[in-house]
């Protein structure tokens, strides 16, 4: 079902924990599949300095939030915003079509924890106005509004009475399935 790359980023995925102080947070889940996903990012001269991923779901979810994180360090934030989740499963080395929401979990993730980082500074979303930066609006490989059917980070998509997204009671990273 899976390639090797996307079970090496399964079984050894790369930048997983908490992040003390993070100049950015970004949240999602889709209620449909119960994947959760929080990135977290620091930010040094407009660039992404580290990342950090905590996630709650299959195999797949865990995969795009390791590769995404990769994909990212080091990128500017106008960078950043140009990864898609197209990008992501390409990345990857491709996913069964079933999965493919979750590169879009996981871009979408990581895209508002720089909105969140921007609108700390009180600024823009990058592009210089406040409107989405290309592509981030609309999912163009599905070609519907990428959030159609999931939660955004307003509390819905954490699990009751916790502030983790994987909770206190499984170990980070790894997959309930």
């Amino acid at each position: 079902m899976y390639n090797d790359k996307v079970m090496e980023h399964f079984r050894n995925p790369k930048n997983v924990g908490e992040m003390t102080e993070p100049d950015g947070i970004g949240r999602v889940g889709n209620p449909t599949c119960g994947d959760i996903m929080q990135i977290a990012i620091k930010v040094k001269d407009d660039r992404i300095e580290d990342v950090k991923f905590q996630t709650f779901g299959c195999g797949a979810a865990i995969a795009t939030s390791s590769m995404v994180t990769e994909m990212v360090k080091g990128k500017t934030l106008d960078e950043a915003l140009h990864i898609t989740n197209r990008s992501v499963a390409e990345e990857l080395g491709g996913l069964p079509p079933n999965k493919l929401h979750c590169s879009n979990l996981a871009a979408d993730a990581l895209h508002e924890a720089i909105k969140d980082y921007q609108a700390k500074l009180g600024g823009s979303n990058g592009n210089g106005k406040d409107k989405p930066a290309d592509g981030e609006e609309k999912d163009k490989h599905e070609g519907q509004d990428k959030h159609e059917g999931q939660d955004k980070h307003e509390g819905k998509d954490k699990p009751e009475g916790k502030d983790r997204p994987e909770g206190k009671d499984r170990p980070e990273g790894k997959d309930k399935h």
